[in-house]
């Protein structure tokens, strides 16, 4: 067919209070990768979610191969020929590899399960994709990018006309990237759209020949790849154009009231974050700026010791620091505050009071509760400092407003007195009040002494805020820019840039 395989047009999915998605128009072509781009929030899985049934359509329509479409869930987009993969990979480890490829269309003999037709077909469906693996080994015996390609082979045995991959090559190695680029090649070239999501830019220039970017549940554009430069990508997903972004008073190395608090030296995760090299100082601002998927979240995890480092060094007061677990970090005076602020972060069934002085509680030992006198004390000054509502300690967090609950998930590890605070998205999805006062709270916990690890995808937030930006694209560290040469246009350039640092045209 010359049209349009997927055509959506005026698509609107709405939540209680929120418009996720308003008036999308999307199209796929058969035999094209197309990268669907956009920050996290922007609604590309939103999208996804609309065209295989899982979200409801408040407004528009979907056809398929030209005929006009409603799914009721992901089996029946599956059926139609829509099969997608996402990054956790949905198969069943303990089963073999030809049982996850035909689970639900096993081929029958006399009524029972023929094993070796079953394996005969996963053999033939594994070679057309040029894997070669033993249909009938157990799934749990390969590594992720094995998996990953085992479940492209799902989706082949449906003769899938589209196939959506959500960001495939988040836990893939730079050889198995190219793997699996392979056989997204050899797919399209049989005609199969697919449907491409990636924060690693250099992949999605490398394999898509459109893209679509979306920015706060609207289109902003459709290009082909090779017209559209990088800077212009990143433009367009973060919503200012370069030449007229406003002028941001940053703080211009105003902190540094100690010497180096935290070294880290050659800190590195396979498959999370290259090796990097940070120093953080008592009093100073350090920002981690990039795009989602760059690295920034990985970074502030290794140094709570949330997750263990495969490579590196960490002095911290001057002493080396070894991170078995995040209650390590505590005790050396190290807090983070997740950006996931209802899966890691506030507790909402529990009080405030007992979301405020859980982390201190940890750290005694739950053997030795904190003094209700010592407790309501601790509480009632971090309510007022940072201006809770309500300012009622029995209420739950599950009932305050997103504000609210980020200042109470704050005010739990300010109870700790760290050394090093690391604030992980501290703003995001909140007001512009509750976000202007947690800018100004950081200000002056820097200016008391405290050193901050802030993490932000509104860059001129990360800018105002610090005395230092670490730049990071693709996970790894790419530039640290302060002074004069901290500005928002610089980071987006660095952003932008390709492999060997030079700036995109």
């Amino acid at each position: 067919m010359t049209g349009p395989v997927v055509d959506m047009r005026g698509i609107s999915v709405e939540f209680p209070g929120v418009k996720a998605l308003q008036e999308v128009d999307f199209r796929l072509l058969p035999g094209e990768v197309h990268a669907l781009m956009g920050e996290n929030g922007a609604g590309k899985s939103t999208l996804i979610k609309a065209l295989t049934g899982v979200h409801p359509l408040a407004a528009g329509e979907i056809t398929l191969g030209g005929e006009g479409v409603s799914f009721s869930g992901p089996a029946q987009a599956q059926d139609a020929g829509i099969s997608t993969v996402y990054q956790e990979v949905a198969l069943c480890a303990n089963l073999t590899v030809a049982e996850n490829i035909l689970l639900g269309r096993e081929p029958r003999r006399f009524g029972a399960i023929d094993g070796r037709a079953m394996r005969a077909r996963a053999r033939d469906l594994l070679a057309r994709i040029g894997l070669h693996i033993d249909p009938g080994s157990v799934l749990a015996s390969h590594p992720i990018a094995v998996r990953q390609l085992v479940a492209i082979a799902r989706a082949v045995a449906v003769d899938a006309r589209v196939l959506v991959l959500d960001e495939p090559t988040s836990s893939l190695d730079a050889d198995e990237v190219a793997e699996l680029f392979r056989i997204v090649r050899v797919l399209r070239d049989e005609g199969v759209a697919v449907l491409f999501v990636s924060h690693f830019l250099e992949q999605v220039y490398e394999i898509s020949d459109r893209m679509t970017v979306l920015r706060n549940g609207r289109v902003v554009g459709e290009w082909k790849t090779a017209e559209l430069s990088r800077i212009d990508l990143v433009t367009a997903m973060l919503g200012r154009e370069l030449g007229v972004l406003e002028e941001i008073e940053h703080r211009a190395d105003k902190g540094r009231s100690g010497g180096a608090l935290l070294v880290a030296e050659g800190l590195g995760r396979k498959g999370a974050i290259e090796p990097f090299d940070l120093e953080v100082h008592a009093g100073e601002v350090v920002g981690l700026a990039g795009l989602l998927g760059s690295g920034r979240t990985e970074l502030a995890r290794l140094l709570f010791g949330a997750d263990k480092a495969d490579s590196g060094t960490i002095v911290f007061g001057g002493k080396p620091l070894r991170l078995g677990g995040p209650r390590g970090a505590i005790a050396a005076g190290i807090a983070f505050s997740s950006e996931d602020r209802k899966g890691e972060g506030v507790v909402a069934d529990l009080s405030i009071r007992d979301n405020l002085i859980l982390a201190v509680q940890a750290a005694r030992g739950w053997a030795r509760p904190v003094p209700r006198k010592q407790a309501d004390e601790l509480v009632a000054k971090y309510l007022a400092m940072l201006d809770v509502r309500p300012a009622n300690p029995d209420a739950l967090v599950g009932t305050l407003s997103g504000g609210n609950q980020q200042k109470v998930l704050l005010a739990r590890w300010l109870v700790t007195e760290p050394k090093l605070l690391i604030l992980d998205e501290p703003t995001r999805g909140i007001d512009v009040g509750a976000k202007a006062q947690i800018q100004k709270l950081v200000a002056e916990l820097s200016a008391e002494g405290m050193a901050v690890l802030f993490i932000s995808a509104e860059l001129e937030e990360v800018v105002r805020v610090s005395d230092r930006v670490v730049v990071l694209r693709d996970r790894r560290k790419v530039a640290e820019l302060s002074g004069v040469d901290l500005g928002v246009d610089e980071v987006v350039e660095l952003i932008a840039a390709t492999p060997d640092n030079r700036v995109a045209s």
